[in-house]
């Protein structure tokens, strides 16, 4: 009598049934006392149950099947601390270069809301004409494309746009971009 693969699979499918109903609760105890979270518990309890479906073979036998899903669990836990340690301390590089590449908003808040007041003073038409060269970055050109119109029209607009903005703050607009000078520094000691 040969066995078949269906045989072989349903075999397989009966003992991972049986090691999962006999040893869940232990395992998901096991990673909820070492865990702060319930949900990374049941991270640890998906992942070492997903190795004993991998690894069935290598499963010992009757009681010694516990102890071997607690090692499981374990190195999975390891594994958890790793990754979170790693993500920290990527979230705190992050945050220190960020901090040097993006300039602290806040002392602009009270020029941007006098700019954000004054452009609403202008025309509508001026008003996009600005927005589009200021904040957009774009040149008469482009903002011809934008607008359909040629960009003959839109160079004088823009120019008289400009004044008109000038005169109602009373001085000149810091040009479109990030603020020059402001560079991200290495941290590191290889970066340096």
């Amino acid at each position: 009598m040969t066995v078949t693969g269906d045989t072989r699979t349903r075999e397989r499918e009966e003992a991972f049934r049986a090691l999962y109903g006999a040893h869940f609760d232990a395992v998901l105890g096991y990673a909820l006392r070492r865990t702060s979270r319930p949900e990374d518990a049941a991270d640890v309890v998906s992942e070492s149950f997903l190795v004993a479906w991998r690894r069935l073979h290598h499963v010992p036998p009757g009681p010694d099947a516990l102890p071997w899903l607690y090692g499981v669990a374990r190195r999975v836990l390891a594994n958890q601390r790793r990754g979170e340690l790693r993500r920290r301390r990527l979230g705190e590089r992050l945050r220190h270069d960020l901090a040097v590449v993006v300039p602290d908003v806040s002392d602009r808040v009270v020029q941007d809301h006098v700019v954000d007041e004054a452009m609403g003073r202008l025309s509508a038409r001026d008003e996009e004409v600005l927005r589009l060269h200021l904040w957009e970055g774009l040149e008469p050109r482009e903002i011809a494309e934008v607008l359909g119109l040629p960009a003959a029209v839109v160079r004088p607009r823009l120019s008289r746009a400009r004044a008109r903005l000038r005169d109602l703050l009373g001085n000149d607009l810091p040009p479109p971009g990030h603020i020059p000078g402001k560079h991200p520094t290495p941290d590191r000691e290889e970066d340096r």
